[in-house]
């Protein structure tokens, strides 16, 4: 069964610009995808559509065979987690803790298991000093951890990441890919839009160019990335 599977995807928002153009993509299940492109070329609204924020006005979206639509939202949303670029977005409770079991506890889980989760959750991502101390208070860094531990606590098999290493030190960064490691290493399926064109073309699997909305395939990395350089202005994402 394929992690992701897009048909004829178009989205134009209110103001007329069409943000994706009958768009086509196949992802399969625990692979590390990458989605390159300059700014506006439509990324972050794409990943929007996988998680249903954004529902499709034409074509179709499946995650692991459920179509993305008000009537699965509640489903999909319990198989994939976003992690967005902004963590603040992401980040309201008084304490770690209480963000990160705010998505078992809406499951109406009992508390038991909800703490149980939340606990695996911050052990994978080594934030268990940070429980009680309150999320507006930490690091770029720390709040991606969290951010991410509130994903795993909910059990999702799809994670989707909005330019995940941004802003990030280089320690931070490096700790985040082993995180992210470790979780491909448990059958994750991931994914996720970057300006790193480097990174993108070291660590995943395959490696989508989106412009103007469109894919550009290619069957290599480094065709990949001859058709993005050809295709962007001033040869830049």
């Amino acid at each position: 069964m394929s992690a992701i599977k897009v048909q004829g995807l178009s989205y134009t928002y209110p103001d007329g610009t069409d943000a994706i153009k009958d768009l086509n993509l196949h992802i399969e299940k625990n692979t590390r995808v990458a989605i390159l492109g300059a700014n506006g070329s439509g990324k972050t609204t794409l990943l929007y559509h996988f998680n249903g924020l954004i529902l499709p006005q034409k074509g179709q979206v499946e995650i692991f065979g459920d179509e993305v639509s008000k009537e699965n939202i509640k489903t999909i949303r319990q198989k994939v987690g976003l992690l967005f670029d902004n963590p603040d977005n992401q980040l309201f409770s008084t304490t770690v803790f209480n963000d990160v079991a705010f998505g078992p506890r809406n499951l109406d889980l009992d508390e038991k298991i909800v703490i149980e989760k939340v606990q695996k959750a911050m052990d994978m991502v080594s934030i268990n000093d940070l429980k009680d101390k309150a999320p507006y208070n930490l690091s770029l860094g720390q709040k991606k951890r969290v951010a991410i531990a509130g994903i795993l606590a909910m059990g999702t098999s799809l994670l989707l990441l909005d330019e995940p290493f941004s802003g990030l030190d280089p320690r931070s960064h490096k700790h985040f890919l082993n995180i992210l490691d470790d979780l491909f290493a448990k059958g994750a399926t991931q994914v996720i839009s970057t300006h790193d064109v480097d990174m993108a073309y070291s660590w995943a699997d395959e490696v989508f160019i989106l412009d103007e909305g469109k894919i550009l395939n290619s069957k290599t990395v480094q065709e990949a990335k001859n058709l993005l350089l050809g295709a962007l202005p001033n040869n830049s994402v």
